[in-house]
């Protein structure tokens, strides 16, 4: 099998969760997080689920599945251990050309899970095909350690310079040099050190002024 990498727009999708244990919680934490409309069908739920319903941050269903719960899903998960249900929830997918992802099933899967790092804009994602998650796992976490909390202020920091430029009328091409200047003189690490004076005096020289660190992240 041979996966295609995507990033998905999920922002406001219809998403639907079957099965409200402790994988399925899991899984509508990740698509709270990104924005989308989650609704769970469960007879059981976990406490946690219990909560976001009674705060309206999800839809929770109290009931076995039926196939129309997929109809009208942009993308459907299975987080159940019943392996009859598990497919007849990828066969509705199917007939509904729906999303689908059937949690440790990835032969019932048109789509899989890769194990992720987060640092705000950052998603590094890491994918064995569904070959050995535990160890995706495991290099998730050897990554952690590389990938520290500077890289989402880099990235915001990098947005809003873009941002600022942009609406300076300057064309999206012409900022690929200063993009890699900035990279190359070791804004990252001057992130990493927190050493806002370095960091000013690095964009006044590249972007001129007007470029400050805290006007920038705070915008």
């Amino acid at each position: 099998m041979k996966y295609y990498p995507i990033n998905l727009n999920i922002e406001n999708q219809v998403c639907v969760v079957v099965g409200g244990g402790e994988v399925g919680t899991r899984k509508v934490l990740t698509l709270l997080e990104c924005g989308s409309t989650v609704t769970v069908i469960s007879p059981t739920s976990t406490e946690i689920l219990q909560r976001l319903s009674n705060e309206e941050k999800i839809t929770l269903i109290e009931r076995n599945y039926a196939g129309f719960d997929v109809e009208n899903a942009f993308l459907v998960i299975g987080a159940t251990d019943n392996e009859a249900l598990n497919r007849q929830i990828q066969a509705d997918c199917q007939r509904y050309q729906t999303l689908c992802n059937i949690a440790d099933r990835p032969e019932l899967c048109n789509f899989i899970l890769p194990s992720i790092i987060r640092r705000g804009d950052l998603i590094v994602a890491i994918s064995t095909s569904g070959k050995s998650p535990a160890f995706a796992k495991q290099l998730r976490r050897e990554l952690e350690n590389r990938f520290g909390p500077e890289y989402a202020v880099f990235l915001t920091l990098m947005g809003a310079i873009r941002t600022r430029l942009l609406s300076q009328a300057h064309e999206p091409e012409a900022h690929k040099g200063l993009f890699e200047t900035l990279i190359n003189r070791g804004l990252l690490d001057m992130l990493r050190k927190n050493d806002i004076s370095q960091i000013n005096s690095l964009l006044s020289e590249i972007l001129g002024d007007g470029f400050l660190y805290e006007t920038l992240v705070e915008d």
